[in-house]
């Protein structure tokens, strides 16, 4: 004998399906033609088609989030009330500031109070930013205090929503100009009463009656030095300015 044929598979017949073959065990898939012996579809000829891109369906992710709005507030005040360290401890990059060294010429004009050890003075401008959230973004402009730089106030307020005037309890006649010029402009306005030392020279009722400001001005003590002292004082400023900005759009 030449070979051994098993005895559970019946011979296939000559052109057909072998006994043992998948198709004939299990049947063939639905729609597909049934195989003849081991003969299979001839090759495609010719070049490939050529590719195609998937047909655009639209954006599969979410739009980007909109830029936050700016809003521009004024650190205003005295000379030497600590109107630039506001700016800088709240700040979320490098502060611009334009100090110059104070000099002899100085002296009986610009005074920084007894308390100080002030040696330079702002001689434009503070510039910095805070971000609130993702809807909002501060951006911050400190004005010079001394009367002979005036007249960049005018600019600098423009286009600002509100204003914080930073006042030294010791030295409250140096922040009248500040509350006058914000009164004349009707620009929305906060008094923080910045505490020098952690101590204030007069209670904050004494400080609104000798300022002479009526109670819808808010009047808050903060620390000019620490960052969350700061942020909660500007973020009185904005109440202040969003409720004026929501009456003006009701009358």
């Amino acid at each position: 004998m030449d070979f051994v044929r098993s005895p559970e598979w019946p011979v296939a017949p000559i052109g057909g399906l072998a006994g043992n073959s998948a198709t004939a065990r299990y049947g063939a898939a639905a729609g597909t033609p049934p195989a003849s012996g081991r003969a299979s579809a001839p090759p495609p000829t010719g070049p490939p088609p050529p590719y195609r891109p998937p047909a655009d369906t639209g954006p599969t992710s979410r739009p980007s989030a909109a830029p936050p709005v700016p809003v521009k507030i004024l650190v205003a005040g005295g000379f030497g009330v600590g109107k630039t360290t506001t700016v800088g401890a709240i700040s979320e990059i490098a502060p611009l500031t334009t100090e110059a060294e104070m000099t002899s010429a100085g002296i009986g004009v610009d005074d920084p109070g007894v308390r100080s050890n002030k040696t330079t003075t702002t001689v434009a401008m503070d510039f910095g930013c805070v971000t609130i959230d993702r809807s909002l973004k501060l951006y911050l402009f400190g004005t010079p205090g001394q009367s002979r730089f005036g007249f960049m106030w005018d600019d600098l307020a423009r286009g600002a929503l509100g204003a914080l005037v930073v006042v030294d309890s010791a030295r409250l006649d140096d922040c009248f100009p500040a509350i006058d010029f914000f009164e004349r402009a009707g620009l929305p306005f906060v008094v923080g009463v910045n505490a020098f030392d952690g101590r204030l020279a007069l209670e904050l009722g004494e400080i609104r009656w000798a300022l002479a400001i009526g109670d819808h001005v808010p009047l808050v003590q903060f620390d000019a030095r620490d960052r969350l002292s700061v942020r909660d004082a500007l973020l009185v400023v904005l109440d202040r300015a969003l409720d004026r900005a929501t009456r003006d759009r009701k009358a």
